[in-house]
């Protein structure tokens, strides 16, 4: 005969029947009580520490901060440091609510402005001078931190000063915080103060929540007896809730039926029982469908994914859209090919890595990857501000490889303090720093799906989209790192001014047959007025040139201090305008 077992299993874990679980919970029942008395002691304690900490912020730091703005105005009125800064010592006094409490003001090196204690304890930058100079009368010369015998006048605490100095320098001015002082351990709140430029605390010994423990156990003693009765009462109602799992469970596949999106159930909260491993069974295949739809994603783009989920299909078939094209590509990219070999790789996942996310991160889809270069579609989403989405991406580009590249110098400057580089490091250097050029146009455009049964693509076809690559290759000509086309230039107008759109020229590309005004955005508000000024010369420089008073050009065009400028001073040389000139200039390249 062969044995039933009692468990069943699935790998190691075993699946607990419901039969024993209802058996168990009169027992569980019973250590509930414990665990719920100690939960409590917890929140009531950690409720006593925030209910103080914020009558600290609220009230005293704040009274004791604003009183820091007005003494300091009354110190630059009358000269009189000291007296300011007794009273903010007596502004603190007055705030004091335990036995123990504490107030100082500290600055950023650890320089004690004052300290003072509810006890009567005391110290300023007076007291501390004195205490230094009666220490070196021996010795000639004050010290800045310590007196002659090694006493430390600087705050007690260097760890919470050097947190306190980690977050200012990023930006964080104000907060809570935990610190040692003569008299023991201390929690507390800071906020720096510009005037002073000192940190201002405001502290409560730990030592002075002894009572409201008391008082929190006295509380305890109460939900004790409370929860004796309601544990009785609760546990009539348990057997109902053991099964409440089924429901949660139900409802979410109802919701996924309704939505046509799978999801996994949320099993975070369920039992450890047959009918969660059902579920956890039907994650299992959920999740290899995700991760299925995750690796199509990777290789086309999201709106396509979207797409093909909701209609179960992908069909050839596409139509013309009012799109953004941006293209990006990477300067100089045979001579980084030729110089990194298979590297060459590495290096351009970590750029795209990069491009990618902020494509995606202003709503964009990645239309192709071509080598070095990326196109970018804007407006797929049916957004209104997909010009403004480009233009951002496109600085936020040039900024990441910009940021690449002085990561790579940093590392080159700590390579040359060991040794030398040599020719073949040198020209590995040179090769990755990547900089890219950005080009950006829009329009009616076909996006679609193009191919076979077998294999389709989805892409997007139309002049506009080769006109975005001819922008690119304009930034090489110009020196600029972004152009886009008077199209972009209109829609982003028509939503923000955070973008100036400086004219650069009017220039007729290959394979076009007319002249088409190309720009480049700048956010003043990052550049400042000087780069303003600079394109208001070159901008008058750029109507004489138009006109055809090339002389004049060619003063505004040197005095600009632009390096775009150059191009038309090698453009004009010495020459007048030639005859029937229309101020468009024929590229003859690419």
């Amino acid at each position: 005969m062969f044995r039933k077992k009692f468990f069943q299993r699935v790998g190691e874990t075993k699946i607990i029947p419901i039969s024993i679980k209802i058996i168990a919970v009169f027992t569980v029942l019973l250590l509930l009580s414990n665990f719920a008395t100690n939960t409590i002691t917890l929140i009531l304690s950690q409720k006593q520490i925030i209910n103080l900490n914020n009558t600290i912020m609220v009230s005293r730091l704040k009274d004791l901060y604003s009183a820091a703005g007005n003494q300091y105005q009354i110190f630059s009125f009358n000269g009189e440091r000291q007296d300011c800064i007794d009273a903010l010592k007596n502004v603190s006094k007055k705030g004091f609510d335990l036995p123990k409490s504490f107030a100082a003001a500290v600055d950023r090196q650890g320089n004690i402005l004052f300290e003072v204690y509810a006890d009567g304890t005391e110290t300023d930058e007076g007291q501390i001078l004195q205490a230094k100079l009666s220490n070196s009368s021996g010795a000639g010369e004050v010290e800045n931190e310590t007196g002659s015998e090694g006493q430390d006048f600087t705050f007690f605490d260097k760890a919470a000063l050097a947190r306190m100095n980690e977050g200012f320098q990023d930006g964080v001015l104000d907060g809570s915080l935990n610190f040692d002082t003569e008299k023991g351990a201390y929690f507390g709140v800071y906020k720096y103060q510009e005037d002073w430029q000192c940190y201002f605390i405001r502290g409560e010994s730990r030592a002075d929540t002894t009572h409201s423990t008391f008082v929190v156990l006295a509380l305890i003693s109460v939900g004790i007896f409370i929860l004796l009765v309601a544990f009785l009462i609760v546990g009539l109602k348990v057997f109902g809730k053991i099964l409440s799992n089924v429901k949660s469970i139900t409802s979410s596949l109802y919701q996924m039926q309704q939505n046509q999106k799978l999801e996994t159930i949320d099993l975070s909260s369920a039992p450890n029982d047959d009918i969660t491993y059902l579920a956890a069974s039907f994650n299992s295949l959920s999740s290899t469908i995700s991760n299925l739809l995750g690796i199509f994603q990777k290789f086309v783009s999201k709106d396509v994914v979207e797409k093909a989920y909701n209609e179960h299909q992908i069909r050839l078939e596409g139509k013309r859209r009012n799109l953004t094209i941006l293209f990006s590509d990477i300067k100089s990219f045979t001579y980084r090919t030729e110089t990194l070999g298979n590297d060459i790789i590495d290096l351009l996942n970590v750029h795209y890595d990069q491009v990618i996310h902020t494509v995606h991160e202003n709503q964009g889809v990645i239309g192709s990857i071509i080598g070095d270069a990326i196109l970018a579609i804007y407006g797929t989403n049916t957004s209104r501000k997909k010009s403004l989405e480009a233009v951002e991406s496109a600085w936020k580009i040039t900024r990441l490889t910009a940021s690449l590249r002085e990561k790579m110098t940093l590392r080159r400057l700590e390579l040359e303090k060991q040794r030398s580089l040599t020719e073949a490091e040198e020209n590995v250097f040179k090769a990755v720093l990547i900089d890219v050029g950005v080009g950006i146009d829009g329009g009616n455009v076909f996006y679609g799906n193009i191919g076979s049964s077998e294999h389709m693509t989805n892409t997007v076809i139309g002049d506009n989209v080769n006109s975005a690559s001819r922008l690119e290759g304009l930034t090489r000509i110009y020196r600029l790192p972004v152009i886009c086309s008077e199209y972009v230039k209109n829609e982003v107008e028509g939503f923000s001014d955070k973008y100036t759109f400086f004219e650069i020229d009017t220039v007729q590309v290959k394979g076009k047959t007319e002249g088409k005004k190309i720009f480049f955005p700048v956010c003043l508000d990052e550049s400042g007025p000087e780069l303003a000024s600079k394109f208001e010369l070159y901008e008058k420089a750029l109507s004489f040139y138009y006109s055809g008073d090339w002389d004049k050009a060619r003063k505004n065009f040197g005095e600009c201090g632009l390096e775009t400028a150059a191009v038309f001073l090698e453009r004009m040389e010495n020459l007048k305008a030639p005859a029937g000139w229309s101020g468009i200039w024929t590229m003859t390249t690419k």
